[in-house]
């Protein structure tokens, strides 16, 4: 859940966050806890620090980072 986005930023974020993650997964591969198969039951991302002006684009890109992350820790 995202507090604080303007109506219909989510969908623009969401959108984001797929090509970003997307782009990770095509130029680095998919991380060893997913190539093993199996379900994540809880993904610790770390902590993303945004600025209040951060656009949509921005602000999923950066999830979308901590999500990858996340799976190779």
């Amino acid at each position: 859940m995202l507090h604080g986005l303007a109506a219909g930023e989510h969908y623009r974020v969401g959108d984001a966050l797929e090509r970003e993650l997307t782009r990770l997964l095509t130029e680095r591969g998919a991380p060893p806890s997913l190539a093993a198969g199996g379900e994540i039951a809880r993904l610790d991302g770390g902590a993303i620090e945004l600025k209040p002006d951060s656009s949509a684009e921005k602000i999923g890109a950066q999830l979308a980072q901590a999500i990858y992350g996340g799976l190779n820790r």
